[in-house]
């Protein structure tokens, strides 16, 4: 077995610092794939008679000592390209592909762990070589050259091993999740085309694309329905183009909505958890659109960070943002009313999840606040008839809360229902004098009524407090002497289940 020797100077000092990188994990492991993505586009069709498909296997063992390896079935790198491929900030000759700033490789390995080795053969070459990166000894040294182990092996074979030993920054737990819900949504084009299959700790990597909603515009519910899905495709200035998709999802998800962008078919920006939502399109985190509006487009002409988790916009991103908007609520097919207008019922879990959080905070507040409102009022016999308590719903959440105030205790329950048969939004239950001294009301909301269906999806907690705050108002005027002190709320409920519910 022979040696050779790569010069691997200027610039070899830098690869210390290059641990205080701010990547992240997933970031990292994306530059040896964009490496295998570049090496087997250069040599597909050489590659095409017994590769038809680049795989890529990355492999995280957290035992002590850590160790992350990535392997792929690509080109190989050939002997000619090693002072290149291996020499900090060296510019490749085609930098069209993933691999175009001469970094990747060498500053995520030097991130994530202090000693890595290549060992690769090429495509046609009967050697498998092999480099190793000790990066103390060398910036210690101020070693200028590296040798390379090489071996015999059969000609066919075409191969990169990347092993990064004693990580300092280990993949685990919820970590290894994110990484692979950004893996697969950064590669999802290569892999949704059939170039790539990427593979982590042995599990395929398959982007699954959310249902689109299919329902009639929110202002014409009796209209035919339509995919809310649309082409997007514009130009920015010279050289600057963008295109691709809009759409709706059929099943909102505050973490999954947003947009991926693109450039030459790998996301940039809009990955796993962090999709792309600029409140210019998206409003508010609380938004119908924040949960509703994704899509894929791809950026061609613009610039990234070197480390490729976001674009060089300079002064382009507002005038991108602003065409956008524009496009996404074209009249023919209007994303963004559609998303803001349209609702449909949560399932119960959720609400009930809902629910118990809106009821305890409406409880607490009015625990808290209504002894001091109490004192102002008259202590007169009520007037009127109580309601009779409706018919028992279904019920989501409920709490109970007692308030003492001059000797007499206030025993106030709300309640939650999920019942679409009851058209009143606010029931109250009035129900006097019960044991000895104790006052008790009920109060009713229902979260199936079209006003808290169409309003209240994403915030239940405020209509709530309002909901209490109405209904102990009235008990107290009519304890104060106020005739039909429910007539108020009659009419409320009157408006809200017709006018106040539609668009």
């Amino acid at each position: 077995m022979s040696k050779e020797t790569i010069n691997i100077q200027p610039g070899v000092s830098m690869l210390a610092v290059l641990k205080h990188l701010n990547y992240h994990a997933w970031y990292a492991l994306a530059e040896f794939v964009d490496n295998s993505i570049q090496s087997f586009q250069q040599n597909q069709e050489a590659l095409s008679a017994d590769s038809p498909k680049l795989v890529v296997d990355i492999d995280i063992d957290v035992t002590d000592p850590p160790q992350i390896s990535i392997r792929d079935n690509a080109a190989g790198i050939p002997l000619e390209d090693f002072q290149r491929a291996f020499r900090p900030a060296t510019l490749p000759p085609d930098r069209t592909g993933l691999a175009e700033f001469g970094m990747g490789m060498k500053s995520a390995a030097c991130w994530f762990a202090p000693r890595w080795r290549v060992r690769t053969t090429a495509l046609g070459d009967p050697v498998v070589r092999t480099i190793k990166f000790d990066i103390e000894n060398i910036v210690a040294d101020d070693i200028s050259e590296l040798e390379i182990a090489e071996a015999p092996i059969e000609a066919n074979a075409h191969f990169t091993e990347v092993v990064l030993e004693d990580v300092f920054h280990v993949p685990a737990g919820r970590t290894i999740g994110k990484i692979k819900d950004h893996l697969t949504d950064i590669y999802r084009v290569f892999v949704r085309d059939g170039l790539l299959e990427l593979r982590l700790k042995g599990e395929s990597l398959v982007y699954d694309a959310p249902a689109i909603l299919n329902k009639p515009y929110f202002k014409s519910p009796e209209a035919k329905s339509k995919l809310w899905r649309k082409e997007i495709a514009f130009d920015l200035g010279p050289g600057l183009k963008v295109h691709g998709f809009a759409a709706l999802r059929e099943e909102g998800n505050t973490k999954k909505a947003g947009f991926g962008l693109f450039r030459r078919g790998r996301i940039i920006e809009g990955s796993g958890e962090d999709g792309y939502r600029p409140a210019m399109i998206f409003g508010s985190s609380n938004s119908y659109r924040y949960q509703r509006l994704f899509g894929e487009l791809q950026l061609d002409g613009f610039e990234v960070s070197h480390t490729k988790d976001g674009f060089r916009w300079d002064d382009s991103e507002t005038p991108f943002l602003e065409l956008l908007r524009e496009h996404l609520d074209s009249e023919e097919l209007p994303l963004l009313k559609q998303a803001e207008g349209y609702r449909v019922r949560k399932p119960t879990s959720a609400l009930r999840n809902d629910a118990i959080k809106a009821v305890t905070g409406a409880a607490d507040a009015l625990q808290e606040g209504l002894p001091s409102v109490l004192p102002s009022l008259s202590d007169a016999e009520p007037t009127g008839t109580p309601e009779e308590e409706p018919p028992e719903q279904i019920k989501l959440a409920s709490k109970v809360i007692t308030l003492p105030f001059r000797g007499q205790t206030w025993e106030i329950e709300i309640k939650l229902t999920n019942d679409p048969a009851e058209s009143q939004w606010l029931i109250l239950s009035d129900k006097n004098q019960l044991a000895g001294d104790t006052r008790r009301i009920d109060i009713r909301v229902s979260m199936a009524h079209p006003f808290m269906v169409r309003f209240a999806q994403n915030d239940s907690d405020g209509f709530l407090r309002l909901a209490a705050g109405i209904a102990v108002s009235e008990v107290l005027a009519r304890s104060a002497g106020v005739r039909k002190a429910g007539t108020v709320r009659r009419n409320l409920n009157e408006l809200l289940m017709t006018a106040l519910s539609g668009p």
